[in-house]
């Protein structure tokens, strides 16, 4: 389970709104600004691309919610957070 994408328009909001309030003027990214990806991110980003959606599933989590009947698992939760914070961070070698 991957944590999804925080919400960029509200985040983008508040900043634009923050530069308004400020008196020093803000400049623009330079158009020739370039952004290279790692090969480790390339490839996290090509495994996610490539992940299956599962409608059915979704379908019956959504139906569970509506009835009151959906059950948060908070220890797999949990558990799934570390190991994923676990696969960012360099191994350490002993």
């Amino acid at each position: 389970m991957k944590i999804g994408p925080v919400d960029i328009h509200s985040t983008a909001t508040a900043a634009a709104t923050e530069r308004k309030a400020s008196s020093e003027p803000v400049s623009a990214a330079e158009p020739s600004a370039r952004v290279e990806l790692s090969s480790q991110a390339a490839l996290k980003g090509a495994e996610a691309s490539q992940a299956d959606f599962d409608s059915e599933k979704v379908e019956r989590i959504a139906q569970a919610i509506r009835e009151g009947k959906f059950q948060i698992n908070a220890e797999a939760i949990a558990d799934q957070l570390i190991a994923n914070a676990q696969d960012l961070l360099p191994k350490a070698s002993h």
